[in-house]
């Protein structure tokens, strides 16, 4: 069946949980170097598994499995990120007290650093929303479908995860409790990019529109399209804001930027430096995305704009969720977390700050005729184009 893909990953991602009880039951699990080799085996067992299920298969994407393992090392991906999903749910349900005795062993000798708030945040974002999103390009694999916009947003997701997390890791408190299982991250950097390539070649669908519609829309001025105009709006005001907490995280001297770290955002002023180094991730990456965005709303025929927009959408949702949430988790220290009278200001601003950008790349998406270049003059031309 053309959907035994999407099955196999769901049904083999479940047994991480099987698999962490039995890891954390085993006494053997003492050591930063045996829980190192622990992982590398679970997920080279995975891989051996999957390779003996479609074996005699015909592939259809090398992002879920290849013809032969030798051949593409990385054919797996998706499937195997989906089961270290499932890891990392068990993980931040564990730590906020859910669940006990799954991954203690890890947490103690592998990455002691996801018991911090913002590890527990990054944690739940991949075991729900990453792990959704694999399940969802895995079944579109299957059955033949694009996964293109999807794996956009994914690889902007992981991206900005892999970013702030690692280097927050290595230059914040938690740089003197490293171990070996900190390796195990590394593919993580080294395979989405692989995967963006890919992904970036599948064609892109286009809009069932003719050359004087698309002429039509973007013959129209900035002052006859509302939308737009919020839309600018926003993105000056997400760069704003952007330029501004970036100044925060280099601990600019200016009476506005230390009353407003210390009464609005504390956690900015944690020396665990997941914040400060999201704030400058954010100012070094975001605030460049926002000047282009603007010129793609000002300029018709940007046809990189859907693009970029659903990339830096789901970067923006993943930093936001996570600063968020590390913000008000009580594992936070109590003066580092936001004051209890500035909680609903502190949320509205920063989920503005997330839903804009989704907003804009669904905008992008789904109206991108003013983002076209090469028209098609005809309905025949069109459908040439198409197909």
């Amino acid at each position: 069946m053309r959907v035994s893909a999407g099955v196999t990953a769901f049904l083999l991602s479940l047994t991480a949980i099987p698999v962490s009880f039995l890891l954390n039951s085993l006494s053997a699990m003492d050591s930063p170097m045996t829980v190192f080799y622990a992982g590398v085996g679970v997920l080279l067992g995975l891989l051996l598994v999957l390779y003996l299920l479609v074996i005699g298969r015909t592939p259809t994407d090398p992002l879920f499995y290849g013809k032969r393992l030798s051949q593409c090392p990385i054919s797996f991906a998706f499937t195997v990120f989906s089961f270290t999903s499932v890891i990392d749910l068990i993980i931040s349900l564990e730590q906020d007290g859910y669940i006990k005795g799954f991954m203690g062993f890890y947490l103690k000798e592998g990455e002691p650093y996801l018991r911090s708030a913002y590890g527990i945040l990054i944690c739940y974002w991949d075991g729900t929303v990453h792990y959704a999103l694999y399940l969802l390009m895995i079944t579109a694999i299957s059955l033949s479908w694009s996964y293109r916009c999807v794996g956009l947003y994914w690889l902007g997701s992981i991206l900005m995860s892999l970013v702030t997390f690692l280097v927050g890791t290595v230059l914040g408190k938690y740089g003197t409790e490293i171990r070996p299982a900190f390796l195990l991250n590394f593919p993580y950097v080294l395979i989405p990019i692989w995967a963006g390539k890919k992904i970036y070649g599948i064609p892109r669908a286009l809009p069932k529109v003719t050359a004087d519609q698309v002429a039509t829309e973007q013959g129209k001025w900035l002052y006859r399209r509302p939308l737009d105009v919020c839309f600018v709006i926003y993105l000056l005001f997400a760069a704003a804001y952007t330029v501004f907490r970036g100044f925060i995280a280099l601990e600019c001297p200016f009476d506005t930027c230390v009353r407003y770290a210390y009464d609005q955002e504390p956690y900015l002023l944690d020396p665990v430096m997941y914040p400060k180094i999201q704030m400058l991730v954010n100012m070094f990456y975001l605030v460049p995305f926002f000047g282009l965005a603007l010129y793609g709303l000002l300029e018709p025929g940007c046809e990189w704009m859907p693009d970029l927009t659903v990339v830096f959408a789901g970067a923006i949702a993943q930093a936001q969720f996570s600063h968020i949430g590390a913000s008000l988790h009580t594992r936070t220290s109590l003066i580092y977390r936001v004051p209890q009278n500035e909680i609903s200001s502190f949320l509205y601003t920063n989920i503005l700050f997330a839903v804009g950008a989704q907003l804009l790349a669904f905008r992008c998406i789904t109206f991108s005729s003013f983002f076209l270049r090469e028209i098609p003059r005809n309905i025949n031309e069109l459908e040439k184009k198409i197909n």
